[in-house]
């Protein structure tokens, strides 16, 4: 009786398990697959609860022979170039080397424009200034093999007209060592201090013949810019003096060479050059000066009379 009952219970637990399990699998969704339901046991159930829901569904859709369940990965999509057909890959990669062909070739143009004169400017030099001028055009120092090795201090005296009638000359302001003493130790100096009165001499230089006469209008113009630059720096150092006036002005320059090293074996002359220019009268920029102080006084006179007039009404 008592293998009686132990063979009830088993049957009964046998029973449940195999119960249990038939509900697992049709609560996953596997329709119509009897070899899940009949696996019988815990490892049946596990099997069936640890499995993802795509790859059950995809047992779902007819694959109930087997317990394994393959998995499925979409290729990733491909980007950039890569997304290309090979025949446009092609034409990428040739478009791409056309492009740095073109801009080395550019390059090397500009280099031998600015570089010194070699055996390749020589023979194809024409060639180069064709694909250069004037859209490319350079003009600074860049690769110049000898870069400035002179001196130029430009130094300027005034003729003053004294309170008394008289006329006074001063004596010779070095502008350029004013400047030099400005702007050694300052870790940021301005732009006038350091290229104003060198541009100006430069553009000076570079517009005038020998003889000191300007060549087209940009001389004129240079001398104009000169002679305010002048005015300036004079009266900074108050050279007119209580009642004078800067009646005109002369600039000079002394270029002095720069010594070679002790291992050169350069030879230069150490003795300075000179250049001294005409004397300039100044009247026209002291009349626009004064004319636009009178303009300043005169809308400042008109301002008060409005005020008071207002403040009569």
């Amino acid at each position: 009786m008592e293998e009686a009952g132990t063979g009830g219970a088993a049957e009964t637990a046998m029973t449940s398990r195999t119960a249990g399990t038939s509900e697992v699998a049709g609560t996953s969704g596997v329709a119509g697959t009897s070899g899940v339901a009949g696996t019988g046991g815990a490892a049946g159930t596990d099997g069936v609860a640890e499995a993802p829901e795509d790859e059950v569904g995809a047992v779902g859709a007819g694959c109930g022979e087997t317990g394994a369940v393959p998995s499925v990965r979409r290729p990733e999509a491909r980007t950039g170039v890569a997304a290309l057909s090979p025949r446009y890959q092609i034409g990428a990669v040739v478009a791409l080397a056309v492009v740095a062909v073109a801009v080395c070739a550019h390059l090397g143009l500009v280099f031998l424009h600015v570089a010194p004169s070699n055996t390749l400017t020589k023979q194809h030099g024409a060639a180069v200034d064709e694909w250069v001028f004037p859209e490319f055009e350079q003009n600074w120092k860049l690769f110049a093999p000898n870069p400035l090795q002179q001196n130029v201090s430009v130094q300027v005296r005034a003729e003053i007209g004294t309170a008394d009638g008289g006329i006074r000359t001063t004596g010779w302001y070095d502008l350029s060592a004013e400047d030099g003493r400005a702007i050694d130790g300052n870790p940021l100096p301005s732009h006038t201090q350091q290229n104003e009165l060198r541009r100006a001499w430069d553009f000076f230089v570079a517009t005038h013949d020998s003889e000191d006469r300007p060549v087209g209008l940009r001389g004129s113009l240079s001398e104009t810019y000169l002679r305010r630059i002048a005015l300036l720096r004079l009266d900074r150092n108050d050279a007119a003096g209580p009642g004078g006036v800067v009646e005109r002005v002369q600039y000079r320059s002394r270029t002095t060479n720069v010594k070679p090293p002790s291992w050169s074996g350069e030879k230069v002359s150490a003795r300075p050059v000179v250049r001294e220019l005409p004397w300039w009268s100044v009247s026209p920029e002291t009349e626009d000066t004064a004319d636009t102080a009178a303009g300043r006084a005169g809308s400042t006179g008109k301002a008060g009379s409005t005020g008071k007039e207002g403040g009569a009404a």
